[in-house]
C-alpha cells in the first residue's frame, strides 16, 4: 500500500504544480481512502465479533492490496503524473477500460469476501456456487448504478459524454475483472478462500 501512497503523493504533488483543482481533491481523496485500513489496523486491531464479517476486507491486507493498486492506476490514468495528460477525458478515452476492469476485480473482491464471511458467520444456508451468484449480482447492481449516476454528472461536467455502448463496455469489463478475481480466489486463494 505505500508503493501506490507514493504514487498517489506524485500526483497530488503533479496537481498542485500543474493547479488542477479536480486533480487535488482526486488525490486528497484516494490518499484518505488508502488511510483507512492503516488506521483500523492501529485503532481497531480487534473488530467486534458481529461486524466482522463486513470489515473483513478492510483487514485482508491482500484485498486492500488489489484495491491499492486500483486507486493508484486510477488516479495516474487521470493525471498522468509529471504531466497534464488525462487519458480519461481527453487523450484516450478508452482509458477507463482499465480501471473499470481493476474496479470491477476490486469491488468484487469486496462484496464476495462479506458474502461469504457473512455467510459463515450468521449461516445464510447458501451453497458457494450461490454465493457467486449473489456476488455477482451484487456488482451488477453497482456497476449499473454507477454507470447511471455517471450519466447523470454528464450534465454537470461539460468535457465527459459517454454513448451507451461506452457504459455497456464499461460493465463488461467490470464483469471480466471480476472474473479474473473469481479465478484468483479459487485457484490461488488470493487473497481468501471460498472452498
Amino acid at each position: 500500500m505505500w508503493i501506490s501512497k507514493g504514487v498517489v503523493l506524485i500526483g497530488l504533488l503533479t496537481a498542485v504544480y500543474y493547479r488542477r483543482s479536480d486533480h487535488i481533491l482526486r488525490t486528497l481523496t484516494a490518499l484518505a481512502g488508502l488511510s483507512i485500513p492503516d488506521i483500523l489496523w492501529r485503532k481497531l486491531s480487534n473488530p467486534p465479533e458481529k461486524l466482522r464479517p463486513f470489515l473483513a476486507p478492510l483487514y485482508n491486507k491482500g484485498t486492500m492490496a488489489v484495491l491499492s493498486i486500483f486507486i493508484a492506476v486510477h488516479v495516474s490514468l487521470v493525471n498522468v503524473p509529471f504531466t497534464t495528460i488525462d487519458l480519461f477525458h481527453r487523450e484516450w478515452r478508452d482509458a477507463d477500460m482499465i480501471s473499470h476492469f481493476l474496479g470491477g476485480m476490486t469491488v468484487w473482491l469486496i462484496t464476495a469476501e462479506i458474502l461469504f464471511r457473512a455467510a459463515d458467520e450468521y449461516r445464510f444456508g447458501l451453497d458457494r456456487k450461490q454465493l457467486i451468484l449473489y456476488s455477482f449480482l451484487g456488482l451488477l447492481l453497482l456497476s449499473a448504478g454507477w454507470e447511471v449516476a455517471e450519466k447523470l454528472s454528464e450534465r454537470g461536467i461539460s468535457f465527459i459524454h459517454e454513448s451507451t455502448g461506452n457504459k455497456f463496455r464499461d460493465v463488461l469489463m467490470n464483469f471480466s475483472g471480476a472474473t479474473a478475481a473469481l479465478y484468483l480466489v479459487k485457484k490461488k486463494s488470493y487473497p481468501f478462500g471460498i472452498e
